[in-house]
């Protein structure tokens, strides 16, 4: 069952069975308000690495906390990124050799597979970045119920920016989307719930 955590709150082991001081059942009215107007299933995607092609289905086996994004994102891109990496800091070896993180780019006109790979490399070793056609983005940002779109700026060098979703999706080891957390969670909540679905 998907739980979206939408209050950016510090939990502890003892409150995760159900996590709820971080989370509630949404209804269809929460759901609306938080950008989803059904709550997404997550599911197997295809897209490009620096290496070839890679499945979600790929990382079965590890947890993968996926991220949608951009690489000239100022700062919500950055800062999402640094919460995984610190979660993942706060993991043993052992254990963080059984997570992924999985950045897929909203902006494929300017992330190449290689920007991706130095992008990413800033953050956590267990990181890949990914991009495709603008079909093969779309179809695995609904399956997420990821919202993006170009915002053009005449005044930036950068010519455009894109405004998009900043949720981050936390996946089993057996391709289940579990957790969506807003934008803003603590690395601590994002860090409890991987021990929480973690297997033993």
């Amino acid at each position: 069952m998907i739980r979206l955590i939408y209050k950016t709150v510090f939990i502890t082991l003892l409150s995760m069975p159900l996590l709820v001081m971080a989370q509630q059942e949404a209804t269809p009215e929460q759901i609306a308000a938080r950008g989803f107007d059904v709550p997404p299933t997550g599911g197997d995607f295809l897209l490009q690495s620096a290496d070839g092609p890679v499945s979600l289905k790929d990382y079965r086996g590890k947890l993968v906390l996926l991220y949608f994004g951009y690489t000239k994102c100022p700062d919500i891109c950055p800062t999402s990124m640094a919460t995984m990496t610190q979660a993942l800091n706060e993991l043993t070896p052992q254990q963080a050799e059984r997570v992924k993180i999985v950045f897929v780019s909203v902006d494929p006109d300017r992330d190449t597979p290689e920007l991706l790979v130095e992008y990413v490399s800033y953050f956590h070793a267990n990181s890949i970045g990914l991009t495709g056609s603008k079909e093969q983005i779309d179809s695995a940002a609904e399956l997420y119920g990821v919202q993006y779109y170009k915002v053009e700026m005449e005044d930036s060098s950068f010519g455009y920016a894109i405004n998009h979703s900043g949720a981050l999706y936390l996946i089993t080891d057996d391709g289940e989307l579990r957790f969506i957390f807003p934008h803003g969670v603590p690395a601590s909540v994002v860090y409890d719930a991987m021990l929480h679905v973690m297997p033993e």
